[in-house]
């Protein structure tokens, strides 16, 4: 049986006569509208940092209105309905100020003509203490993204996410210190756009640039052997790659950073994970907050490097013969 929390912190002072009018239009307008949030806890993918969001047992009911906007949005990937969220409740979800600590709170609403939105909030909108009313704003979770949302831990994938050079990066930030010869100092290091959310220096960030990974290889060179019994064929592959990588330093002073280079070049001689295709240089980078009128500590190093992309999955023999393109690899047509 799930755990019912608490929706919001209620206001000791009786309401104005504002305040009274409004919350009576609420009602009014929403029906008594009572909103269902199941609460969401955040698990990363060891091997890269990949986020998803499983499943509690944990709800909230949370009274207010709920209305949300839909545009279509076409694009070369997918054609999706693109919803914008608004909930207007009569009383602070103290709940969903929990966000940071690596939880989520999520809705399932249904919508006319079948289907169902899932609703996060991710963020509150202008607040007018004598009005007595609390807007969230946020999109409903994008149909593409809704695979990060899963029901139980035992659904988390058991390899890595990405196919790019990233994971080297991430293994690399967090062994250098200890190679000999390494003066460098261990540091977080996350892929780029999955850092927690208000993480304070020293910390790095990995960020692989999409559009550039290209292969070095002509082609994959492929592992062939047959399981017993008869279930798929375990195909290992491996292809020379090339990646345009930018490691972004937060909180290092010039030796910090230079130590932390050098290590990295350690690195690569100590283990041959990856190679250097281009030169590393260290550059200062500017980033400013007028109201503190000062420079963030921030240092960046790009270089372009060459890996060994290998799949985790296996390549059913079904799906070997049904190609449609075939090609002689190590004698086999």
């Amino acid at each position: 049986m799930g755990e019912q929390v608490s929706i919001a912190s209620e206001a000791t002072a009786a309401p104005n006569q504002l305040q009274t009018a409004l919350r009576q239009g609420l009602d009014n307008l929403s029906r008594n509208q009572v909103v269902t949030f199941t609460q969401y806890t955040k698990q990363t993918v060891a091997q890269d940092g990949y986020v998803f969001w499983v499943k509690s047992s944990t709800t909230l009911a949370a009274k207010g209105s709920l209305h949300y906007g839909t545009e279509r949005d076409q694009s070369e990937d997918q054609t999706a309905g693109i919803n914008s969220v608004i909930f207007t409740s009569e009383s602070e979800v103290t709940a969903f100020n929990s966000v940071g600590a690596g939880i989520l709170w999520i809705a399932s609403f249904p919508v006319e003509g079948g289907g169902t939105l899932y609703i996060a909030f991710s963020g509150r909108g202008s607040f007018y203490e004598q009005a007595g009313l609390w807007h969230y704003t946020g999109f409903a979770v994008y149909p593409a993204m809704q695979s990060q949302l899963i029901n139980t831990a035992s659904d988390l994938p058991s390899g890595p996410i990405v196919s790019n050079s990233g994971p080297i990066f991430l293994s690399a930030a967090a062994s250098i210190a200890s190679l000999p010869g390494s003066q460098a100092s261990t540091y977080p290091a996350y892929l780029s756009y999955l850092l927690p959310e208000n993480i304070t220096p020293p910390y790095i960030s990995v960020h692989v640039e999409p559009g550039m990974t290209e292969s070095v290889q002509q082609f994959p060179r492929y592992e062939w052997s047959q399981k017993t019994g008869s279930g798929p064929y375990q195909v290992p592959d491996t292809q020379l790659m090339r990646d345009h990588v930018t490691l972004t330093l937060y909180g290092m002073n010039n030796a910090q950073a230079r130590q932390w280079l050098s290590g990295l070049i350690i690195y690569t001689l100590a283990t041959g994970n990856f190679g250097f295709m281009t030169a590393p240089a260290i550059q200062d980078e500017k980033r400013a907050q007028p109201e503190i009128a000062a420079l963030a500590m921030k240092k960046s190093i790009t270089f372009d490097a060459s890996y060994f992309q290998g799949t985790a999955d296996a390549i059913t023999r079904q799906l070997i013969l049904s190609a449609s393109v075939s090609f002689q690899i190590e004698g086999i047509s």
